[in-house]
């Protein structure tokens, strides 16, 4: 085992490890809930509370598994583009969270610190918020540890050489989802400096949901251009980990971000409760996570693609792997 490995161990062990206070909150807010003994969520009935959480128990609880496979002999086991996914929408979600964290702590107040979004809760006590913070900064942490290592076990001539040396992938790839982050890059950024189009309530907004939406405004630009660059394999003699890495993170922020947040947005939508409301205009922000996700996948198929050019394999259904080697893949 070398050391990319034994560093790769230690970040799946640490992200699974972060994230169990995570997963054990958001059991007790379920268990709470349906037996009168914990407060609801602005905006939710029990059932509405308890489902949401319900998800984000499931959300977590497979994120500490991807965390386990990508270090442990039964992982190397797993189909690879089903495990991959995972990973991506995990990376997705939490890796775009490690700058939000570090400009948090620097621009907002003491007493507002990183969310994730729809499922905070007022009421949500000092010593909670920071285990949650913790778990979620410790698993992208972890993922963007453990994941290369995992990856570059599993295709490592995808991670080799240079943009133009030929191997670059198909040559026509369409370039229309870089132009489309791009667009989503420049309304959230315009939303994130205090634009007021497409705004239905300015009073919702705040400085915590302005830095989020600057932040996933930059890693959709930062996936535009890498994908961009996949594509047309320019500019040459650039190491190809660099637009991969990119790609693969900021398609998956774009991705997973906007499908948390579309169900949400479609909810106020559809049951319109009097105590909570989004800052946007729900149509729009609806119509802008349906492209985002459409985009973020779009994305991911580049970088199936890259990897099918890269190897001269198929991209159709990967034959199941055979039992390997404990901490090896196949």
């Amino acid at each position: 085992m070398d050391l990319w490995d034994r560093t790769g161990r230690i970040g799946g062990y640490g992200a699974a490890l972060a994230l169990t206070p995570y997963l054990v909150i958001k059991v007790s807010w379920v268990i709470g809930s349906l037996l009168g003994l914990a407060p609801i969520g602005a905006g939710f009935d029990v059932t509405g509370w308890v489902v949401l959480n319900t998800v984000t128990v499931g959300m977590a609880a497979t994120g500490i598994a991807v965390a386990l496979a990508l270090v442990r002999p039964w992982g190397a086991r797993l189909p690879g583009r089903p495990l991959a996914f995972c990973a991506w929408v995990g990376t997705g979600f939490l890796v775009p969270l490690l700058p939000y964290a570090v400009l948090g702590s620097l621009l907002l107040p003491s007493d507002d610190g990183p969310r994730s979004g729809a499922d905070d809760d007022p009421a949500m006590p000092g010593w909670e918020a920071v285990l949650v913070q913790i778990g979620f900064v410790g698993m992208g942490l972890g993922l963007a540890v453990a994941l290369p290592a995992y990856l570059r076990r599993r295709w490592p001539g995808v991670f080799a050489g240079r943009t133009g040396d030929g191997g670059s992938g198909p040559p026509r790839v369409p370039p229309w989802p870089a132009v489309t982050a791009v667009a989503i890059a420049a309304v959230w950024l315009y939303w994130a400096a205090g634009g007021t189009a497409g705004i239905a309530h300015p009073a919702e907004r705040d400085l915590t949901g302005r830095l989020l939406t600057g932040v996933l405004s930059g890693w959709s630009l930062l996936a535009a251009a890498a994908t961009w660059t996949i594509a047309r394999g320019r500019p040459a003699r650039l190491p190809r980990r660099v637009p991969l890495a990119l790609c693969w993170l900021g398609s998956g922020a774009l991705f997973a971000w906007s499908a948390w947040k579309l169900p949400f947005t479609l909810y106020l939508a559809l049951a319109r409760p009097a105590d909570a409301a989004l800052p946007e205009n729900l149509l729009v922000a609806a119509v802008l996570h349906v492209v985002a996700v459409g985009t973020g996948a779009a994305m991911l198929r580049t970088l199936v693609r890259a990897r099918a050019g890269r190897e001269g394999v198929p991209t159709g259904p990967e034959p199941a792997p055979g039992p390997s080697p404990a901490g090896a893949s196949p």
